[in-house]
């Protein structure tokens, strides 16, 4: 199993903020502007996430046991860009960082043995 499908810290520990045009449907956004509010003039960010103890509203988690993001297929591209550690063969101090403050140890490249590149999140492409 994908380490992230019971993780979640990165969603209950970071501000999730975006360009605005990713959650205006009229340009193309995906994001459901609903699960947004404005952080500043050209930003929106995910409700929750701008709190002092962050937790996206599209978060269905128990962190640590189970985590899913509810939206996704349509989630801010900020999101796609922090990967897991050693899941694309180093480390990311996001991921360690937002898993150590929950209480959960950092990733090891064994976490990944029996996870398929298939199953692996693509990085987006620029």
């Amino acid at each position: 199993m994908h380490p992230c499908l019971s993780c979640g810290a990165c969603c209950a520990y970071f501000r999730v903020s975006f360009h605005w045009s990713e959650a205006d449907p009229a340009l193309g956004g995906v994001v459901p502007p609903e699960l947004t509010e404005t952080l500043r003039t050209h930003e929106r960010v995910m409700r929750g996430t701008s709190q002092v103890q962050p937790r996206c509203i599209a978060l269905d988690a128990d962190i640590g046991r189970y985590s899913r993001c509810t939206i996704h297929d349509r989630r801010p591209s900020v999101c796609a860009l922090v990967p897991a550690s050693w899941e694309f063969g180093a480390s990311s101090a996001q991921c360690d960082k937002a898993r150590v403050a929950h209480g959960l140890p950092v990733l090891a490249a064994d976490d990944w043995i029996d996870v398929s590149e298939a199953d692996k999140n693509p990085l987006p492409q620029p």
